[in-house]
């Protein structure tokens, strides 16, 4: 699909364009994958044009309006917007960076604007709510300009006066707020036209600055469930979109993923599935035995959470009971060089920042248990290669990074074959081999040799 011819940028003068931002694809579509300054950043620097944003009630409109389909296919960025899109993601690989919901990023994107002496334009929304929302974003904004408003109704009833007011404006960045998908449709028929060099679909965002529709508390936006906010605050009108549509889209996203994946993949995802599913309700009971145990032995929470590298080089937090006393990565610089194994892994038999009770959960792996969670949320499997540090990734030479081809595992070749006593480059090759024979068959049987190593204890320190 042809896009739309670039405008000069910005400030490239002064300011060189900057790397464009990692993309995943989403039910067909590259979704950015980066965090909110390396997205921004690359806005501003005029690589980018149109940019809309993505959510479960878009994904079911681009199902069935082939023109909308057809404008998202144009656009030179599209941004995640939900859990809806989080979880597709996840359900074909990892999840992606960061939620860049358009009433969160655009604020952001507006501040680095307003930095650089860029002045923006505001199209849309019921007459006066353009007017209340800039007024917002100019008091919580310092320095921002805002060249003009106009609303989308009797404002945008004649196209090309409402072009010609937007481009005498002067305005470097357009925000249209006329819905989805009415928005991305203006946008694309008319960009060739519009004189601003960055022009983005914001949906709800006046409303939502204006005052006329109140945001969920922030402890509901981090769950992701501000969707359940405006349903109860307007259960008539939202409860097709939410309740109806957020079905249709999950059914839509698993077709999805179940054909991207193929056969072998979905086997394994339904393997660990029902195995940590069933393995978190048999457990249950002696999972909170031993935290309480873990909890009476030392200081600090039973639980251990750290960042992971996972599969593609996804980073992840993962789940472990606590074996060590609270300060152990401020200690481990000082034993570094005590170190057990060849490598850029640190593994020593006699580690002093091990506690009484994480010393019987290494000997007999349970202190990697909480784990199973993390399977059963799609972060690892039940068996592949272990997850790495980030830093130790870093230090990766080439050949390594083929081991991030798969969801990490709680066991594996490794595990089962000595654990620490193995060398980093052994380890490597064991990781290697196994992604390129991986199949249900041999996870059977690592799974079944996986309670023999256990019991031995060898390499379990």
């Amino acid at each position: 699909m042809t896009k739309h011819p670039s405008l000069t940028s910005f400030d490239t003068a002064t300011r060189p364009i900057s790397p464009s931002p990692a993309c995943k694809t989403v039910l067909g579509l590259p979704v950015v994958d980066a965090t909110t300054e390396q997205t921004v950043e690359h806005m501003l620097s005029g690589a980018v044009r149109s940019a809309y944003f993505l959510n479960a009630h878009c994904a079911n409109i681009r199902a069935r309006n082939r023109n909308y389909a057809a404008a998202l296919a144009r656009a030179d960025m599209i941004l995640p917007d939900g859990i809806g899109v989080e979880l597709a993601a996840r359900m074909t690989g990892a999840g992606l960076t960061e939620n860049l919901n358009g009433t969160d990023f655009t604020p952001a994107l507006l501040h680095q604007a307003a930095r650089r002496g860029l002045s923006v334009f505001l199209f849309g929304a019921t007459p006066g709510t353009a007017e209340k929302a800039a007024l917002k974003l100019q008091t919580t904004i310092p320095g921002l300009r805002v060249s003009g408003t106009l609303d989308g109704y009797g404002g945008a009833a004649n196209e090309d006066a409402a072009i010609a007011r937007i481009n005498a404006s002067g305005a470097d960045i357009l925000l249209v707020a006329m819905g989805v998908p009415q928005q991305e449709l203006w946008i694309d028929k008319h960009l060739p036209d519009l004189k601003p060099r960055l022009v983005l679909g914001v949906g709800a965002l006046f409303d939502f600055l204006a005052g006329n529709v109140t945001r969920a508390p922030k402890p509901v936006r981090a769950a992701r469930m501000e969707w359940l906010w405006r349903l109860a605050q307007e259960p008539q009108r939202l409860a097709k979109r939410y309740l109806i549509g957020n079905t249709t889209f999950m059914v839509r996203a698993t077709t999805h993923a179940l054909r991207v994946a193929g056969p072998d993949a979905n086997a394994k995802r339904c393997f660990d599935v029902v195995t940590s599913g069933l393995a978190l309700v048999a457990l249950a009971p002696a999972l909170l035995l031993v935290a309480a145990l873990i909890r009476l032995d030392s200081k600090g929470p039973a639980l251990f959470r750290q960042t992971r590298v996972g599969r593609d080089g996804h980073p992840f937090t993962i789940l472990k009971f606590r074996t060590m006393h609270t300060n152990a990565e401020e200690r481990l610089a000082a034993i570094r060089a005590q170190s057990d194994r060849d490598g850029i892994c640190f593994k020593a038999r006699h580690d002093p920042r091990v506690t009484r009770v994480g010393r019987f959960l290494r000997r007999y792996s349970v202190d990697e248990l909480p784990q199973i969670l993390n399977v059963f949320l799609g972060d690892m499997s039940v068996v592949g290669p272990r997850p790495a540090l980030p830093s130790e990734v870093s230090a990766y030479p080439v050949a390594a990074l083929e081991r991030l081809n798969v969801r990490p595992g709680i066991t594996g070749l490794w595990q089962v074959s000595g654990r620490a006593d193995i060398g980093f480059d052994k380890m490597i090759d064991m990781d290697v081999a196994y992604v390129r024979s991986k199949s249900l068959m041999l996870d059977c049987m690592l799974l079944a040799l996986t309670v023999r190593a256990v019991l031995s204890g060898r390499g379990a320190y």
